[in-house]
């Protein structure tokens, strides 16, 4: 309690006086204040009697060295901090490469998050870059460097170590990958060459090949194209954004089509070779095409090498094996970053899942652990992402149902499409958002979003912070989000989410999935009610549905037959569902299509028409 006295002491000076209330202890917080703080056990950043490293060593910079620098600094101002980087760089923006390709960032430098000197300066740090780590040494706790400039080789202690590898772009064994104009973009300096080659005055550079529909290589198809560049996409899957269930992916497709953007789906690459014109052919599972240039976006795999070379435990697919305070097999090495294997936050399985937000956050925890903070730990990734596509926002956190139905996990699903902002508000556009939960205690496995650019960001960081925090859809039907027409409805997004999904649990909402429908028609010969408005109807219908608006339902009730079940639907699923109530209450078996038809849509069992956005 000594610990969580002093720091009571420390806020007490820090707050006024008129605050304070007198105690028979002495001078206090007030219990309106007293109740805030935390117990001595769960301050994280009260540290033990651990004795600081003298030398902390940090191979790799950008999110997760970089930033278990500058908090172990904040921890201590005696220790040895150094930093090895095989570039020039220590802390760059990564993501933000293609969007300097294509010109929304006008400055190389912009890409700098942080120079050298300024982390020198700034932080008191050892920073060698153009320095590789060759090999560690476990036993004497000593790595061996190389000087890349001058290839000088030295050996430096350590007290602890932190690996920040990072990771290298995949670069399947296909004929040709390693021709000029085959590219990957993980570097400056790999950014460097394609802005060489892009500029040059001795080409005419008119097509360009990504291979790959991941954030990356979309955001690089965006670019590209923003660059005057006819753009081809190969993926071998059906669906661009793989991480993502495919129905929530259609409004990406229909953005890159639009855009003139060639998708090959459900298309393998074979080979590339040279041909004429100094250009590039394409072989792939339907056919060869030309290009100028090769962009590889299949993924990133673990840099680990150093660290399996020093025998650290690694995975089958080469991820470096961590405990939760990012401590490898050995205690006195950490891992962090790109090189790790984690805790998939929601399943708790094994995975691999390499993003900047995390491993911002591991670097922390390591380099608090480091010294002598037992209390840090990692608590999982959740594998949130999103990315822009011309119009187009795509955002996901948390389990896909694909995940879901690989770990046999039981689950419900609801489908949204509500409004970014008040509807009467100039701009308004449609929100698309899937929810996966627990059908029982409706705690939330995972969402997806799609929509405009503005709205879809906000309601899956609020579904983020749902999963973390362990909520629930009955919680999501709680949420008092900030409310004025130019931001929000009164009822936000996540509201209507959690209406739909607690009123499933509670048995008040009886839904058909849209791969249901098939079976539901042929096995049970139920009706497809739609309950549009003609206008609606006669743009795009499911097929053999029949058409009877919500106003005039309960006049026109003994069209629709009683001896079997009836499929109610709209544009989004709100009239469907008042008119599933309507024949219920009226006794008749009726179900309402999940999402409506612009779900429909979306699992491409309808043809688009203006009511379908």
């Amino acid at each position: 309690m000594a610990a969580a006295s002093g720091y009571r002491s420390l806020l007490n000076q820090a707050l006024p006086a008129a605050r304070l209330a007198t105690t028979a202890a002495g001078v206090g917080l007030d219990a309106n204040y007293a109740r805030l703080l935390p117990s001595a056990s769960s301050v994280r950043g009260l540290r033990s009697a651990t004795v600081p490293p003298k030398e902390l060593v940090i191979v790799g910079g950008v999110a997760g060295g970089a930033s278990a620098a500058a908090r172990a600094r904040r921890l201590s101002e005696h220790t040895h901090i150094t930093i090895f980087d095989k570039g020039p760089d220590v802390s760059i923006g990564t993501c933000g490469m293609p969007y300097k390709l294509g010109g929304e960032i006008t400055s190389r430098d912009d890409l700098l998050v942080v120079k050298p000197t300024t982390l020198q300066e700034w932080f008191n740090l050892d920073i060698r870059t153009n320095t590789e780590v060759m090999s560690i040494n476990r036993a004497e706790k000593e790595i061996t460097v190389k000087a890349l400039i001058d290839e000088t080789v030295s050996k430096v202690k350590y007290d602890k170590l932190i690996l920040a590898t990072g990771a290298k772009p995949v670069r399947p064994p296909i004929p040709g990958i390693d021709l000029d104009h085959v590219y990957t973009l993980r570097t400056l300096q790999d950014l460097d060459k394609v802005e060489r080659f892009l500029s040059s005055t001795s080409r005419n550079v008119r097509h360009a090949t990504i291979v790959g529909a991941g954030f990356i290589g979309l955001e690089l198809a965006e670019n590209l194209h923003r660059r005057g560049l006819k753009v081809t996409i190969v993926e071998r899957a059906d669906q661009v954004l793989l991480n993502m269930d495919k129905e929530m992916t259609k409004p990406i497709r229909v953005a890159l089509e639009e855009n003139g953007v060639e998708l090959r789906l459900d298309n393998a690459l074979e080979s590339i070779s040279e041909a004429e014109g100094d250009r590039l052919e394409i072989k792939t599972s339907t056919g060869p095409f030309t290009t100028d240039l090769v962009f590889m976006s299949i993924g990133v795999r673990p840099d680990s090498e150093l660290a399996s070379a020093a025998g650290l435990d690694v995975s089958s697919r080469g991820a470096v094996r961590v405990n939760e305070h990012m401590q490898t097999s050995d205690p006195d090495i950490y891992a962090v970053g790109d090189t790790i294997e984690v805790d998939d936050f929601v399943p708790r399985e094994k995975s691999y899942v390499p993003l900047a937000g995390p491993a911002n956050r591991q670097g922390r925890v390591a380099a608090d652990h480091c010294f002598g903070c037992g209390e840090a730990r990692y608590r999982g990734t959740q594998g949130s992402a999103i990315t822009r596509v011309f119009n187009v926002v795509a955002a996901l956190t948390g389990s896909s149902e694909k995940t879901l139905d690989r770990l046999n996990w039981r689950y419900s699903k609801l489908y949204v499409h509500p409004n970014n902002h008040a509807g009467y508000y100039p701009g308004a556009a449609t929100v698309h958002l899937k929810v996966l939960f627990d059908p029982f205690t409706g705690r939330i496995f995972g969402a997806q979003g799609v929509g405009p650019k503005e709205g879809v960001d906000k309601r899956i960081d609020v579904l983020a912070t749902a999963i973390q925090s362990r909520m629930t859809v009955f919680d999501l039907e709680e949420l008092e989000c900030c409310y004025a027409p130019p931001f929000n409805s009164a009822k936000d997004p996540n509201n209507f989410a959690g209406f739909v999904g607690a009123g499933l649990i509670r048995g008040e909402q009886h839904q058909v999935y849209v791969e249901q429908l098939d079976r539901m028609v042929d096995t049970h010969k139920a009706v497809v009610l739609d309950v549009r408005e003609p206008e609606e109807f006669e743009a795009g219908a499911v097929t053999g549905a029949i058409n009877i608006p919500l106003g005039q339902i309960r006049e026109r009730i003994d069209e629709i037959p009683a001896d079997r079940p009836v499929i109610t639907y709209c544009r989004q699923g709100m009239r469907g569902y008042v008119a599933k109530v309507i024949l219920r209450n009226h006794g008749r078996l009726a179900y309402n299509l999940a999402g409506g038809y612009i779900t429909a849509y979306h699992f491409d069992l309808v043809p688009f028409t203006k009511f379908a956005i």
